[in-house]
């Protein structure tokens, strides 16, 4: 019982003996800073990833689809902050099964190909839905402009993740299928994309 009195009294008097400094630099030491968050594993899309288009004209609709993408995916539903999305398309691969149709889309009043040869689709704000969906507030870059368009989607985690996701947009916002082709009666404005990412680790 006396050790204990003893030992502090040799303590206090230790840091009487400290220089100003050293004296308020032990007082008012810092907390350990707390380790920093591992950054998430990035996924790119993989055979049998799909990403695709419906649309219409003269009231006749058609689907449509890109060979030639590549989607980068960084996400965790527990770490919805830290997730992103990159996803880049090479429009010269569009492709409706149309030989006529596909040269128009790939030509200056659609895609305009010649000119803009890639779209781009970014996302690192997501939002959880209550049926177990999650929503990216992403942006597309396309044909020069850039637009927000949401992704609403489903996650499938594990060893060899899948996402399959849904968007509308609008496509004279991007300036697709303008001059004659803006007639709405004749083509709709709104166009559904659709994806599939089968996902391996990028490399």
């Amino acid at each position: 019982m006396i050790l204990r009195p003893l030992v502090l009294a040799l303590g206090f008097a230790s840091l009487a003996f400290l220089p100003a400094p050293a004296f308020a630099a032990a007082a008012k030491a810092p907390a350990a800073a707390a380790p920093a968050e591992a950054a998430l594993p990035v996924w790119t899309s993989g055979p049998g990833s799909t990403l695709t288009f419906e649309s219409s004209y003269d009231g006749e609709s058609f689907e449509g689809g890109f060979s030639d993408f590549r989607a980068e995916i960084a996400f965790d539903p527990a770490r919805l902050s830290a997730s992103r999305f990159d996803v880049r398309i090479a429009l010269a691969s569009a492709n409706t099964e149309n030989d006529e149709r596909d040269e128009t889309l790939h030509g200056a009043e659609f895609f305009n190909v010649a000119a803009l040869s890639d779209a781009r689709y970014t996302a690192t704000a997501f939002r959880a839905l209550p049926d177990g969906r999650f929503v990216a507030d992403g942006e597309l870059a396309l044909n020069g402009a850039k637009q927000a368009v949401p992704l609403t989607f489903r996650w499938v985690g594990g060893a060899s993740p899948r996402l399959e996701g849904t968007a509308t947009l609008n496509r004279l916002a991007f300036n697709v299928g303008i001059g004659d082709w803006g007639d709405l009666e004749m083509m709709p404005d709104s166009v559904t994309v659709t994806t599939t990412l089968v996902l391996k680790p990028s490399r």
